[in-house]
């Protein structure tokens, strides 16, 4: 909502999110329609064997974009422990099915946030200054703000996955699932981008947690159930580029050793990525400018357009065809702002609002005139 405008971000986030929903259905609407039955399957027999490299890639180089585990303290060491402890043993199973439970507490974590940024807009937002541009209705960052949201509701890539582990797997059945799921995402989304940019309006980070201060326990506690979702979260992500590789080098069949051995090095390269960057900002917009703009709105419509004869004039083509234009303009335009206008990273710097009398912010009392005195004493632009 930084980037987009207050206004804007919503009708972005709902815009996303309808389609999203759409290229969900309309992939395994491909599906059908090739006698397919994997994403990279279904873009092999539409675009043949250069497609099915580009597809490869997109999916195999997303958990690698991914994965910028925050921490608190000793950040390397937590990093490496939660993944040899956790990530890893998580990663090692075979049937995607399994993992069901694990996403549902991942889903449990993420509310509880939802509700901790709730409680701080009540607490904490009365106490920080609003900037001046913070409810103008557009900004010009407005195709960056697209990639982030892409980034959040992703999941193409294991959608085959987890239409292939249903008990009867049927369009209608699948159709229904998505809906139900995309609904429950935009909302918990909504909630959580408005709750933060309303709290923080234009001194908003790429990654929220960044705006409070570290001694806010509630906050702490976020930290930790964040941590813990994308130990829970990222197994699944492991899943499909593990399936990608044992697609292109080993024609879908590995043995049991060879499986441990590629789920290793996965794991091993991933955390060494995310050793290598704290940045969750820029992370979010290259990751959907460059991985999720054409897993979401290129690809699923090029497939369809191809391989379905029903007349040009049908909703789908049209809503394909627009959802291919407009997925091609946000993945090259986004990718030149997110590497001309990169966020600013502040990853462990305490903002402004945290320093009058040490205090924590959960009992801070300080007025307006106060705080935009700080401010300008510590010479920091509400515009930045």
């Amino acid at each position: 909502m930084k980037q987009a405008g207050f206004p804007l971000g919503i009708l972005l986030f709902i815009w996303v999110s309808y389609v999203t929903d759409f290229s969900l259905v309309l992939l395994i609407k491909g599906g059908t329609l090739s006698g397919t039955d994997t994403y990279q399957s279904l873009v092999n027999k539409t675009f043949g064997f250069p497609g099915y490299c580009l597809l490869s890639v997109l999916q195999f180089l997303y958990p690698f974009i991914v994965d910028p585990e925050n921490v608190f303290i000793g950040r390397h060491f937590i990093i490496v422990l939660s993944t040899v402890a956790l990530t890893l043993p998580l990663s090692l199973y075979r049937d995607i099915a399994k993992l069901g439970k694990i996403s549902f507490v991942s889903t449990v974590l993420t509310t509880m946030i939802v509700c901790f940024t709730v409680a701080r807009v009540i607490s904490l937002g009365p106490h920080i200054p609003k900037t001046e541009d913070a409810w103008v209705f557009a900004k010009p960052n407005a195709i960056q703000a697209i990639g982030v949201m892409s980034f959040a509701f992703i999941c193409h890539h294991n959608c085959f996955l987890v239409y292939g582990s249903l008990e009867e797997p049927t369009l209608a059945k699948w159709s229904r699932i998505i809906h139900v799921s995309i609904l429950i995402s935009v909302f918990i989304s909504i909630i959580f981008a408005l709750c933060g940019y309303l709290t923080f309006t234009g001194f908003t980070q790429g990654d929220l947690f960044e705006n409070y201060c570290r001694d806010d326990d509630l906050i702490t506690f976020g930290r930790f159930c964040y941590g813990v979702t994308v130990i829970l979260t990222y197994p699944i992500e492991c899943f499909v580029t593990r399936d990608v590789i044992t697609n292109v080098f080993f024609g879908g069949n590995v043995s049991s050793v060879f499986h441990v051995i590629i789920t290793v090095v996965i794991i091993t390269i991933a955390t060494l990525v995310s050793l290598l960057t704290d940045c969750l900002g820029i992370v979010l917009e290259l990751n959907g400018v460059i991985c999720a703009a054409p897993l979401i709105f290129i690809i699923p419509s090029a497939c369809y357009l191809k391989l379905s004869e029903e007349p040009r004039t049908l909703s789908d083509k049209i809503m394909s065809c627009v959802m291919l234009s407009i997925g091609a303009l946000v993945m090259v335009v986004g990718f030149v702002m997110a590497v001309t206008n990169p966020q600013d990273c502040t990853h462990g710097r305490e903002m402004f609002y945290c320093f009058p009398d040490n205090g924590s912010l959960t009992n801070i009392s300080v007025s307006h005139f106060q705080l935009t005195t700080q401010l300008s004493i510590l010479n920091i632009s509400i515009f930045q």
